[in-house]
């Protein structure tokens, strides 16, 4: 579904060049979700938007089934238009809601500005849109604005936008990364739900090794700046995984896999 080809990258400051990744290679299989830690600085988040084609690798190139996106993004949003390129979703730290539009509104809107626009079914989007605000915790706030939700409920909104146009790849940025343990905990579980009926390959960028263990398929562990790739660990076990899994031995020992990796020198 996704390659990342040995790609390089460094922004052009007033110092100079600031190298951020160094021929990092990764792969996505199709429905497979992926977990990117590693420290704060590391180049993560570029990552992401160098796969998602938002920015353009300084070196290498990033291939969507077959297709390089380079090729067809640039340095813009990519913006789909035939059947080799994946529909793509992504979510972002901040849940950047339209205060003005209601969560339903907010979640619809991905079908009212794509390319499905022409001939959206407007009854159709809203009752999928209304079925993911249930299915992620929303039920009876689907008319609510922006201002009267909590920040978790924020989070779910954005999520359900993220997942409305069912994309084939989602990336998500530490989306959960402002919310308390317990909200946090409890929106990856609804996440793992939502994502069980569905063949969606995830790459996610986290600072949480529990979160990466409880929700990926495999974790990659990052370096510090310019970032390589250190470590892959695959976790056992299918998803969606309950909690009850993070009590266990293994997830113990993969943990402590994966803090090794981080604070290797």
């Amino acid at each position: 579904m996704l390659i990342a080809d040995r790609i390089t990258h460094a922004y052009e400051t007033t110092a100079g060049q600031l190298p951020v990744l160094e021929a990092l290679s990764l792969f996505a299989a199709p429905g497979e979700f992926l977990a990117l830690v590693g420290p704060s600085g590391s180049g993560k988040s570029t990552l992401l938007r160098i796969l998602a084609g938002l920015i353009t690798p300084t070196q290498g190139q990033v291939v969507w089934r077959r297709e390089p996106v380079a090729a067809v993004a640039g340095a813009g949003p990519v913006m789909p238009d035939s059947d080799e390129r994946p529909r793509l979703g992504m979510m972002f730290q901040s849940p950047s809601l339209m205060p003005w539009r209601s969560a339903l509104d907010n979640v619809l809107l991905p079908l009212e500005v794509g390319p499905e626009a022409q001939n959206l079914d407007r009854a159709a989007a809203i009752a999928r849109a209304t079925e993911l605000l249930q299915r992620l915790g929303l039920t009876g706030f689907e008319r609510t604005l922006p201002r009267d939700l909590s920040g978790g409920m924020q989070s779910r909104v954005a999520l359900a936008r993220a997942l409305m146009s069912e994309p084939e790849i989602l990336l998500l940025d530490e989306p959960f990364a402002g919310l308390d343990a317990l909200t946090r905990e409890q929106i990856g579980l609804d996440l793992a739900r939502v994502l069980a009926d569905r063949a969606t390959t995830v790459i996610m960028v986290t600072h949480s090794i529990p979160e990466a263990l409880l929700l990926a398929d495999r974790v990659l562990v990052l370096g510090p700046r310019p970032a390589r790739l250190r470590r892959e660990l695959r976790v056992p076990g299918a998803r969606p995984r309950g909690l009850s899994w993070m009590e266990a031995p293994g997830f113990t020992a993969l943990a402590a896999e994966v803090r090794a990796a981080l604070q290797r020198g």
